[in-house]
């Protein structure tokens, strides 16, 4: 049974790694499914395409530079005989030579999908990837936007479409507490709320929300109402939240590698396409 979207593949693999010990949110900074475990200091990271296609791999490769418990993600799809991303043991022995893990995720119509790990990234097998220094400022970015995130309100692998993040849970949060007390300073809101960034989210008013009456005092707009409105299911939750924002420094270009870096990638990938000869044709490409 094939799907139509990868978000289908993100409700499987998160009851998967759940069982593990992890906590997962999905779309966090850009990586489709991040996960966290008491006993494992750097985070797990999981990126999700229906078929495997090179931009998946290099999405795979940059991520290893934020944590080096990284997989790539895919759906089995039995029917497709012959395709490239059908050969699963020639594509797992490219990840292991990569150091990413490969797990393939199979739907059946009658019976829950079927999780198999195909490889297991290098750090499993051994202790001496180092993340570069780089990415450790990254990884650290990318463990706060966790942590600051009150639950798992996205799914991975969505596009063109508002995402859940902490200063958009921060922001409800503040204007729950503007809608109770009618108006009111930063400094009473961020009381309040315990949010410490209650000025500077008034001030900046990124989602038009608020309004300065005067000197110190705020009051709630018609669209900040709204919000409320449409997130109150998540204010129950936990008091708030929605909507992504665009942060510079995305992790899903080409120039963040080196020449030497994409020399590996380049190298081992031609290792695997050179078994390719008589295939049925290049690696198909996701939407």
């Amino acid at each position: 049974m094939a799907v139509k979207y990868e978000t289908e593949l993100y409700s499987p693999l998160k009851a998967f790694f759940e069982q593990r010990g992890f906590l997962i949110k999905a779309e966090v900074r850009h990586c489709d499914l991040v996960g966290v475990r008491s006993d494992q200091d750097e985070p797990l990271i999981v990126e999700m395409k229906k078929t495997f296609n090179l931009s998946l791999l290099l999405q795979g490769m940059q991520r290893l530079k934020l944590s080096p418990f990284v997989y790539l993600a895919v759906e089995r799809n039995r029917s497709k005989r012959g395709a490239v991303n059908q050969r699963w043991s020639e594509l797992a022995a490219l990840c292991h030579q990569l150091g990413l893990g490969l797990i393939t995720v199979t739907f059946y119509k009658t019976k829950s999908p079927l999780i198999d790990v195909l490889c297991e990234p290098a750090a499993l097998n051994g202790p001496n990837h180092v993340p570069s220094r780089k990415g450790g400022v990254r990884r650290q970015r990318l463990l706060r936007e966790f942590e600051e995130r009150s639950g798992d309100y996205n799914t991975g692998g969505s596009t063109r479409r508002q995402l859940v993040t902490a200063y958009r849970e921060k922001a409800l949060r503040v204007a729950s507490a503007l809608r109770t007390q009618g108006e009111a300073s930063p400094a009473v809101l961020a009381r309040q709320t315990g949010v410490g960034s209650a000025a500077a989210i008034l001030q900046k008013n990124y989602y038009g929300w608020f309004e300065r009456l005067s000197r110190g005092k705020y009051a709630l707009t018609i669209k900040g109402a709204q919000a409320l409105t449409e997130h109150s299911h998540m204010l129950e939750d936990h008091d708030t939240l929605e909507q992504h924002i665009m942060v510079p420094g995305s992790l899903d270009s080409s120039e963040d590698f080196t020449v030497e870096e994409l020399g590996e990638i380049a190298e081992a990938t031609e290792q695997y396409l050179v078994h390719q000869v008589g295939a049925s044709g290049p690696m198909s490409k996701d939407k």
